[in-house]
């Protein structure tokens, strides 16, 4: 381990599957902490979680398990689960620390770990408030977000491809352990640190205003949120078709990113005469929305006449709030900020798929160098060195573990 690293010395023991944890851990991970997954001899319940290659190798594990080492114990048998609870709460500064969004019992139960380590941190993740299970696609239904999303004709729900509640809590998960683990370094007191999907959800939407919204709504207040396609709420935000059939999303929230688009399109006068005609002010955001149709109407002419290279050029010039649509295949091929001309990126060997490019932490600091992406482990890789290392299992006694099918 580099020592340099923002998080050298730290360790956790994560038992999880899907998203959310995983993220979670991926996160300390690619910051230099020692992320051990422990994981069943065949795999977790994530193991072959889609997208796969074409031999089944699944790119979602790969992706979410960077940098992190892993041992295969079989749990459901003692001698398994005693390794699992002797990893989890070997004595030393650098570890006590379990993430999980396992049920909490078994190996995994709180009041009998920290009755072995009683500084122990352990952070368990639950899918709904009451400990049951939820997922990212059964939770965003109920938020009301599918009703709101999607074309303005539209009447049925339209969920999204992001499962971006997962994403947010996996660095809520990374930001309670490290929180806890201060609390440990001020006061040597350990903790049992609980969150859920759901409250991570509805946390979100209260912080974002549409809870507030919501409950103005239903007093006469205030309208109903309803759905209106590509537009950005609450300003000026839209898709335009170029000359030459490619889309763009434009945006002007703020005051110098509405300025700026209207020279960028030297549309001043035309949308000062827009704004009079209706008693609008478009240097207010909540006017540029009111007058999106109008302003929409007069940009959409001039797209019409300037193809792609033009908008990139005179929109670059000016500074405009703009971006490309483009396909998936489009952003690996041909944006260099998905290349390892981004520092973020490197491309990585990774076992049982090939050369491909992969992510390591998106925060730079200015004092250690950026840890440079690294492949997942293969399920189990690490299973005798890290029961060596930090058991202090010899080599006999890990082949009589791997006769007996209770360690990889």
């Amino acid at each position: 381990m580099n020592d340099s690293h923002v998080l050298a010395g730290m360790r956790v023991i994560e038992a999880s599957a899907f998203v959310a944890a995983p993220s979670g851990g991926m996160t300390l991970a690619q910051l230099g902490a020692d992320v051990i997954r422990i994981d069943g001899l065949r795999g977790g319940l994530d193991r072959h979680r889609w997208p796969v290659t074409r031999e089944g190798a699944s790119l979602f594990w790969c992706g979410l398990n960077k940098g992190k080492r892993s041992v295969a114990l079989d749990v459901t048998r003692p001698e398994g689960r005693e390794l699992a609870v002797a990893l989890v709460t070997r004595p030393g500064e650098d570890g006590g620390m379990l993430l999980t969004n396992l049920p909490p019992r078994g190996w995994l139960d709180f009041d009998q770990l920290s009755a072995r380590r009683p500084d122990l941190i352990q952070v368990t993740l639950s899918g709904d408030r009451k400990g049951g299970s939820a997922v990212d696609y059964t939770i965003n239904p109920r938020l009301g977000l599918p009703f709101i999303t999607g074309p303005v004709e539209s009447e049925a729900p339209v969920n999204h491809v992001l499962p971006a509640w997962d994403l947010i809590t996996g660095q809520t998960i990374a930001v309670g352990l490290l929180a806890a683990e201060r609390y440990r370094f001020r006061t040597g007191k350990g903790q049992h640190v609980r969150l859920s999907l759901e409250d991570v959800a509805l946390a979100s939407m209260a912080n974002l205003g549409f809870v507030a919204e919501a409950q103005l709504a239903l007093r006469g207040e205030l309208e109903p949120r309803r759905r209106y396609g590509n537009d950005l709420f609450g300003a000026f935000g839209r898709d335009f078709a170029c000359r030459d059939g490619a889309r763009v999303m434009v945006v002007g929230l703020t005051g110098k990113q509405w300025q700026v688009l209207c020279q960028a399109t030297g549309l001043e006068g035309a949308m000062q005469e827009v704004a009079k005609r209706h008693g609008l002010d478009f240097s207010k955001e909540g006017d540029r929305f009111r007058g999106r149709e109008d302003i929409a109407t007069l940009l959409r002419e001039w797209f019409d006449q300037h193809a792609l290279e033009d908008v990139a050029q005179m929109f670059d010039k000016h500074g405009v709030c703009w971006g490309r649509y483009q396909t998936l295949e489009q952003l690996v091929r041909d944006d260099a900020s998905c290349s390892e001309a981004n520092p973020m990126f490197a491309t990585v060997q990774q076992a049982g798929v090939g050369e491909v490019l992969a992510s390591g932490a998106p925060l730079d600091f200015a004092a250690v160098a950026r840890l440079r992406a690294q492949p997942a482990p293969v399920l189990g890789a690490q299973t005798e060195e890290v029961l060596s290392e930090l058991l202090g299992i010899g080599q006999a006694e890990y082949g009589r573990l791997r006769e007996a099918s209770i360690a990889a």
